[in-house]
């Protein structure tokens, strides 16, 4: 059942993607029922409610029995969602077993099937984000390899700086990529169980054991039943108010979507008219102008990523959470969670859309680097002075001549000539030769190129 504002009209990054299907309510919803079921599941496997029970609750827990826009404005009264999904379910499980209807929702609290349901939500759309990472790895990869030796100017501060190569930008992109990919691979969402403070004091007395309070008894053993049903971790703790698995999940979805965001923005300045070193495989109209090929991917891109810290500022602010479970501070959660979700999981899509399709144009590249007049070298130049003449002189020297050369408009050489240095015009001719000064950049690049993503044990 999907709304107005479950659509994407104003979020074009994910809409339509797979992890819009993957978060919408109706998605959300079927967790919180998965959660249900699981729960009466795990209780069965242990002897404490009947297997006729689980089987009930199992057959009705389908979104596609119930009203979720209702349900969401039923949910004011209590707070939550699971307030009226639990009356719901129950009602539903009544008409099919009467005499099963008092096993649901057992010993739990509406937070614990709430986390659960959200952990879920982010095991389900993990993979997808993680695999379009992998597809933006490969592409970025092979880009990396194909500009090893692609020279183009540097920029600091907006300038030309010195030249560097384009293989060493793409193997930085990779580099954010990679970093992504391992953060959102080391988490493993854990389900929540803790029943009304965290003591997990109603599923022992429902099991027949509250008496036998040395043992740990059977809230332990139902957690980690629970866990295993539903294929999420098993926490030490019921973590109502201790909210590591939110904020780890959130600052690494956060994470994920600025350091493709880097990307983007490198993409938005390269492809300017008036720069043209790459551009877009397959570029965006405009409503206005028709001779315009916009870089969508990299502006969608770049949205995300102004967007991710203030959510991930919402979850670390949840951290802060009073008492055994807090007022206003889970709630908070709940939304800022999946817009992180939904733009990191387009900010991957539209990345690995981005460089399978970029185009990189090297003559434009190198044209670039000739418009300066061979500036981009007056480092190169003044170190290869140095053991002739000093370092003070050869500074000096290059200084007046690069002032010289931006006042007239000349070229470096034609005003280093002027300087009656101690270079042959062919030296001088190396010296100012931009592929002849990258450094390192090659070897740093085939270094990047050897790492590959940690897997997760």
């Amino acid at each position: 059942m999907s709304s107005a504002d479950e659509s994407g009209l104003l979020t074009p990054i994910w809409a339509g993607s797979a992890v819009a299907a993957a978060t919408g309510d109706a998605a959300v919803l079927q967790a919180m029922l998965d959660a249900e079921a699981a729960l009466t599941r795990a209780q069965a496997e242990l002897g404490f409610v009947p297997d006729a029970a689980a089987e009930a609750v199992g057959e009705v827990a389908d979104v596609r029995l119930y009203d979720v826009r209702d349900i969401a404005v039923r949910a004011r009264s209590g707070g939550n969602p699971a307030i009226p999904l639990v009356a719901d379910l129950t009602a539903a499980v009544a008409r099919r077993s009467p005499e099963a209807a008092p096993y649901v929702h057992q010993g739990a609290t509406s937070q614990d099937i709430v986390d659960t349901a959200l952990m879920l939500v982010a095991s389900r759309a993990l993979p997808p984000i993680i695999a379009d990472l992998g597809r933006a790895d490969a592409a970025l990869a092979r880009l990396a390899a194909e500009h090893r030796d692609t020279v183009l100017a540097g920029r600091t501060l907006t300038q030309h700086a010195v030249p560097t190569t384009f293989g060493l930008k793409a193997a930085g992109w990779r580099a954010l990529v990679l970093d992504a990919v391992d953060r959102l691979s080391r988490i493993g969402p854990p389900a929540q169980l803790g029943g009304a403070a965290g003591t997990l004091a109603a599923f022992q007395e429902y099991a027949g054991s509250g008496s036998d309070e040395g043992s740990g008894g059977a809230g332990p053993a139902l957690l980690r039943e629970f866990a295993g049903q539903l294929g999420l971790a098993e926490p030490s703790l019921p973590w109502h108010v201790l909210r590591t698995p939110v904020a780890d999940l959130g600052t690494a979805l956060a994470f994920t979507a600025c350091a493709l965001g880097k990307m983007a923005a490198d993409v938005l300045v390269l492809s300017r008219t008036e720069i043209g070193e790459v551009s877009e495989g397959t570029g965006g109209g405009s409503s206005a102008m028709p001779h315009k090929s916009n870089p969508v991917r990299a502006t969608l891109m770049a949205a995300a990523a102004r967007q991710a810290p203030a959510l991930a500022v919402v979850l670390l602010g949840s951290l802060v959470a009073e008492d055994e479970r807090p007022p206003g501070a889970w709630h908070a959660e709940w939304p800022a969670l999946r817009d992180l979700l939904r733009l990191a999981g387009g900010a991957a899509a539209s990345a690995a859309e981005l460089a399978e399709g970029l185009r990189v144009h090297p003559a434009r590249m190198r044209a670039n680097l000739d418009r300066t007049g061979g500036l981009v070298l007056a480092e190169r130049v003044a170190a290869a002075l140095t053991p002739l003449i000093g370092r003070s002189e050869a500074r000096a020297a290059v200084e007046r001549a690069s002032r010289r050369a931006a006042a007239e408009g000349i070229g470096l050489g034609e005003a280093l000539g002027d300087e009656r240095l101690p270079l042959t015009e062919g030296e001088l001719r190396r010296l100012l030769d931009p592929a002849a000064y990258v450094g390192s950049a090659p070897a740093l690049t085939d270094r990047a190129l050897r790492r590959h993503p940690q897997v997760k044990e």
